[in-house]
Protein backbone atom coordinates (compact mmCIF):
# COMPACT_ATOMS: atom_id res chain seq x y z
CA UNK A 1 0.00 0.00 0.00
CA UNK A 2 1.22 3.90 -0.28
CA UNK A 3 -0.19 6.52 1.97
CA UNK A 4 -0.19 9.37 0.08
CA UNK A 5 -1.04 11.77 2.66
CA UNK A 6 0.84 12.04 5.78
CA UNK A 7 2.13 14.68 7.95
CA UNK A 8 4.98 12.49 9.15
CA UNK A 9 7.41 16.05 10.04
CA UNK A 10 4.70 16.96 12.60
CA UNK A 11 5.91 17.35 16.20
CA UNK A 12 3.62 14.78 17.33
CA UNK A 13 6.16 12.09 15.88
CA UNK A 14 9.31 14.15 16.75
CA UNK A 15 9.98 10.84 19.82
CA UNK A 16 9.02 7.92 17.60
CA UNK A 17 9.22 8.31 13.75
CA UNK A 18 11.20 5.31 13.27
CA UNK A 19 8.98 3.05 15.02
CA UNK A 20 6.13 4.50 13.73
CA UNK A 21 7.44 3.26 10.14
CA UNK A 22 8.77 0.47 11.65
CA UNK A 23 5.14 -0.56 12.07
CA UNK A 24 4.11 1.43 8.44
CA UNK A 25 6.49 -1.78 7.19
CA UNK A 26 4.76 -4.37 9.18
CA UNK A 27 1.46 -3.32 7.96
CA UNK A 28 2.47 -3.46 3.87
CA UNK A 29 2.78 0.47 3.84
CA UNK A 30 5.92 0.49 1.53
CA UNK A 31 5.46 3.97 0.60
CA UNK A 32 4.54 7.39 2.33
CA UNK A 33 3.86 10.49 0.83
CA UNK A 34 4.96 13.15 3.68
CA UNK A 35 3.68 16.62 3.05
CA UNK A 36 4.39 20.05 3.62
CA UNK A 37 1.64 23.04 4.48
CA UNK A 38 4.27 25.74 4.63
CA UNK A 39 8.33 26.16 4.17
CA UNK A 40 9.32 24.82 7.71
CA UNK A 41 7.37 21.35 7.34
CA UNK A 42 8.04 20.85 3.66
CA UNK A 43 11.82 21.38 4.40
CA UNK A 44 11.03 18.63 6.71
CA UNK A 45 9.18 16.41 4.54
CA UNK A 46 12.28 16.49 1.91
CA UNK A 47 14.68 15.37 4.49
CA UNK A 48 12.05 12.26 5.96
CA UNK A 49 12.27 11.77 2.19
CA UNK A 50 16.50 11.81 2.23
CA UNK A 51 17.01 9.91 5.44
CA UNK A 52 14.02 6.97 4.74
CA UNK A 53 13.41 5.26 1.62
CA UNK A 54 9.78 4.28 2.12
CA UNK A 55 9.07 7.74 2.28
CA UNK A 56 8.45 10.93 -0.94
CA UNK A 57 8.00 14.79 -0.09
CA UNK A 58 5.55 17.35 -1.54
CA UNK A 59 5.91 20.72 -0.54
CA UNK A 60 3.59 23.45 -0.46
CA UNK A 61 1.79 26.14 1.76
CA UNK A 62 -1.50 25.18 3.01
CA UNK A 63 -4.37 28.04 2.49
CA UNK A 64 -3.99 28.55 6.15
CA UNK A 65 -1.16 30.18 5.51
CA UNK A 66 -1.42 32.03 2.79
CA UNK A 67 -1.85 35.55 4.78
CA UNK A 68 2.12 34.96 5.94
CA UNK A 69 3.23 34.50 2.08
CA UNK A 70 5.70 37.00 0.73
CA UNK A 71 7.75 36.75 -2.45
CA UNK A 72 10.36 34.96 -0.39
CA UNK A 73 7.96 32.77 0.23
CA UNK A 74 7.51 31.47 -3.16
CA UNK A 75 11.53 31.59 -4.09
CA UNK A 76 12.06 29.05 -1.30
CA UNK A 77 9.10 26.83 -2.36
CA UNK A 78 10.50 27.12 -5.70
CA UNK A 79 14.03 26.45 -4.83
CA UNK A 80 12.44 22.83 -2.88
CA UNK A 81 10.80 22.29 -5.75
CA UNK A 82 14.35 20.60 -7.31
CA UNK A 83 15.15 18.37 -4.27
CA UNK A 84 15.41 14.62 -4.20
CA UNK A 85 12.28 12.62 -4.02
CA UNK A 86 9.74 15.59 -4.30
CA UNK A 87 6.80 14.41 -6.29
CA UNK A 88 4.28 17.21 -5.74
CA UNK A 89 3.49 20.76 -4.96
CA UNK A 90 0.87 20.63 -2.10
CA UNK A 91 -0.89 20.32 0.00
CA UNK A 92 -2.74 24.36 -1.34
CA UNK A 93 -6.17 24.95 -2.14
CA UNK A 94 -8.89 26.81 -0.36
CA UNK A 95 -10.44 26.63 2.88
CA UNK A 96 -13.47 28.76 3.85
CA UNK A 97 -14.35 27.10 7.04
CA UNK A 98 -12.03 28.07 9.22
CA UNK A 99 -10.77 30.99 7.06
CA UNK A 100 -7.71 31.43 8.88
CA UNK A 101 -6.36 33.85 5.85
CA UNK A 102 -8.41 35.82 3.71
CA UNK A 103 -10.04 34.70 0.81
CA UNK A 104 -8.01 37.01 -1.65
CA UNK A 105 -4.90 35.70 -0.17
CA UNK A 106 -6.05 31.74 -0.34
CA UNK A 107 -6.69 32.28 -4.10
CA UNK A 108 -3.15 34.25 -4.63
CA UNK A 109 -1.44 31.08 -3.09
CA UNK A 110 -3.81 28.74 -4.98
CA UNK A 111 -3.02 30.08 -8.12
CA UNK A 112 0.76 30.34 -7.58
CA UNK A 113 1.05 26.83 -6.90
CA UNK A 114 -0.91 25.68 -9.76
CA UNK A 115 1.90 27.60 -12.06
CA UNK A 116 4.71 26.45 -10.35
CA UNK A 117 3.58 22.68 -10.69
CA UNK A 118 2.41 23.38 -14.30
CA UNK A 119 6.42 24.86 -14.54
CA UNK A 120 7.53 21.87 -12.88
CA UNK A 121 5.29 19.22 -14.48
CA UNK A 122 4.27 17.59 -11.01
CA UNK A 123 1.12 17.09 -9.79
CA UNK A 124 -1.15 19.26 -7.10
CA UNK A 125 -2.47 17.78 -3.71
CA UNK A 126 -5.33 20.08 -3.07
CA UNK A 127 -7.10 20.81 0.31
CA UNK A 128 -10.71 21.99 0.02
CA UNK A 129 -13.52 22.62 2.71
CA UNK A 130 -16.86 24.87 2.39
CA UNK A 131 -14.57 26.04 -0.96
CA UNK A 132 -15.61 23.46 -4.15
CA UNK A 133 -16.97 26.39 -6.01
CA UNK A 134 -13.79 28.10 -6.24
CA UNK A 135 -11.52 25.50 -6.58
CA UNK A 136 -13.43 23.87 -9.37
CA UNK A 137 -13.39 27.03 -10.74
CA UNK A 138 -9.93 27.32 -9.81
CA UNK A 139 -8.92 24.06 -11.61
CA UNK A 140 -11.35 24.81 -14.63
CA UNK A 141 -9.79 27.46 -15.87
CA UNK A 142 -5.84 26.43 -15.16
CA UNK A 143 -3.71 26.00 -18.07
CA UNK A 144 -2.78 23.78 -18.21
CA UNK A 145 -4.77 21.61 -16.49
CA UNK A 146 -3.07 20.55 -13.62
CA UNK A 147 -2.58 16.79 -12.51
CA UNK A 148 -4.77 16.80 -9.06
CA UNK A 149 -6.07 14.85 -6.30
CA UNK A 150 -8.40 16.06 -3.74
CA UNK A 151 -6.82 14.83 -0.41
CA UNK A 152 -9.32 13.66 2.14
CA UNK A 153 -11.95 13.77 -0.11
CA UNK A 154 -15.28 14.89 2.08
CA UNK A 155 -17.71 15.62 -0.46
CA UNK A 156 -20.67 13.53 -1.81
CA UNK A 157 -20.97 11.83 -4.97
CA UNK A 158 -22.11 14.50 -7.26
CA UNK A 159 -19.35 16.64 -6.21
CA UNK A 160 -16.70 14.01 -6.75
CA UNK A 161 -18.19 13.06 -10.29
CA UNK A 162 -17.60 17.00 -11.39
CA UNK A 163 -14.45 17.28 -10.12
CA UNK A 164 -13.48 13.85 -11.81
CA UNK A 165 -14.51 15.09 -14.87
CA UNK A 166 -11.85 17.74 -14.68
CA UNK A 167 -9.49 14.37 -14.51
CA UNK A 168 -9.54 14.70 -10.21
CA UNK A 169 -8.23 11.86 -8.48
CA UNK A 170 -9.97 11.14 -5.23
CA UNK A 171 -8.34 10.57 -2.05
CA UNK A 172 -10.29 8.78 1.42
CA UNK A 173 -9.06 8.60 4.36
CA UNK A 174 -10.06 7.37 7.88
CA UNK A 175 -13.65 9.20 7.83
CA UNK A 176 -14.89 6.62 5.41
CA UNK A 177 -14.93 4.26 8.15
CA UNK A 178 -17.37 6.30 10.14
CA UNK A 179 -20.76 4.83 10.61
CA UNK A 180 -22.68 7.68 10.02
CA UNK A 181 -20.69 8.86 7.23
CA UNK A 182 -22.74 8.17 4.25
CA UNK A 183 -21.81 10.58 1.77
CA UNK A 184 -18.15 9.11 1.88
CA UNK A 185 -19.77 5.37 1.83
CA UNK A 186 -21.48 6.16 -1.89
CA UNK A 187 -17.97 7.74 -2.71
CA UNK A 188 -16.39 4.94 -2.02
CA UNK A 189 -18.54 2.70 -4.29
CA UNK A 190 -18.76 5.00 -7.18
CA UNK A 191 -15.01 6.17 -8.03
CA UNK A 192 -13.75 4.47 -10.91
CA UNK A 193 -10.68 1.71 -9.55
CA UNK A 194 -7.85 4.07 -11.94
CA UNK A 195 -9.17 7.61 -10.22
CA UNK A 196 -8.98 5.79 -6.65
CA UNK A 197 -6.21 6.93 -3.51
CA UNK A 198 -5.91 5.98 -0.01
CA UNK A 199 -4.33 7.89 2.83
CA UNK A 200 -4.21 8.54 6.55
CA UNK A 201 -3.82 12.54 6.67
CA UNK A 202 -2.25 11.74 9.99
CA UNK A 203 -1.41 12.34 12.79
CA UNK A 204 -5.60 13.48 11.99
CA UNK A 205 -8.80 11.46 11.12
CA UNK A 206 -7.82 7.99 12.48
CA UNK A 207 -10.01 5.06 11.40
CA UNK A 208 -12.43 3.26 13.48
CA UNK A 209 -11.14 1.44 15.88
CA UNK A 210 -8.23 3.79 16.68
CA UNK A 211 -11.01 7.35 15.95
CA UNK A 212 -10.13 10.22 18.50
CA UNK A 213 -6.79 8.54 18.63
CA UNK A 214 -3.31 9.47 17.27
CA UNK A 215 -3.47 8.21 13.31
CA UNK A 216 -0.35 6.73 11.66
CA UNK A 217 0.80 4.66 8.46
CA UNK A 218 -0.06 1.47 10.14
CA UNK A 219 -3.53 2.61 10.62
CA UNK A 220 -4.54 2.90 6.76
CA UNK A 221 -5.54 -0.73 6.36
CA UNK A 222 -8.62 -0.03 8.07
CA UNK A 223 -9.86 2.16 5.53
CA UNK A 224 -8.98 -0.13 3.05
CA UNK A 225 -10.63 -2.67 3.73
CA UNK A 226 -13.95 -0.33 4.69
CA UNK A 227 -13.39 0.68 1.14
CA UNK A 228 -13.27 -2.70 -0.28
CA UNK A 229 -16.21 -4.06 1.53
CA UNK A 230 -18.10 -1.05 0.42
CA UNK A 231 -16.78 -1.92 -3.27
CA UNK A 232 -17.78 -5.67 -2.69
CA UNK A 233 -14.15 -6.21 -3.54
CA UNK A 234 -11.04 -8.11 -1.91
CA UNK A 235 -8.72 -5.64 -0.05
CA UNK A 236 -6.06 -7.38 -1.57
CA UNK A 237 -7.37 -6.45 -5.07
CA UNK A 238 -8.60 -2.95 -3.87
CA UNK A 239 -4.63 -2.78 -2.37
CA UNK A 240 -3.03 -3.61 -5.62
CA UNK A 241 -5.05 -1.19 -7.61
CA UNK A 242 -4.30 1.95 -5.38
CA UNK A 243 -1.05 1.28 -4.55
CA UNK A 244 -0.35 1.37 -8.46
CA UNK A 245 -2.57 4.46 -9.27
CA UNK A 246 -0.65 6.37 -6.32
CA UNK A 247 2.90 4.98 -8.28
CA UNK A 248 1.55 6.23 -11.15
CA UNK A 249 0.12 9.38 -10.39
CA UNK A 250 3.25 10.47 -7.98
CA UNK A 251 5.74 8.71 -10.48
CA UNK A 252 7.12 7.00 -7.74
CA UNK A 253 9.37 4.31 -8.80
CA UNK A 254 12.43 2.43 -6.91
CA UNK A 255 14.68 4.15 -9.36
CA UNK A 256 13.20 7.65 -8.51
CA UNK A 257 13.81 6.46 -4.52
CA UNK A 258 17.38 5.68 -4.90
CA UNK A 259 19.62 8.99 -4.49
Amino acid sequence: MTDTHAHLNSPRYAKDLPAVLERAAAANIRHIVVVGVDIPSSLAAVDIAARYPMCWATVGVHPHEADACTPATWRELEALVGAPKVVAIGETGLDYYRNLAAKPAQQNAFATQLALAAASDLPVVVHMRESSADVYRMLAEAQPPPRVVLHCFSGGPKHAAAFMALGCMISLAGPVTFPAAAKLHEVAKMVPSDRLLIETDCPYLAPVPYRGKRNEPAHMRYTLESIAQRRGIAPEVLEEITDRNAQTFFGISPRRGAH
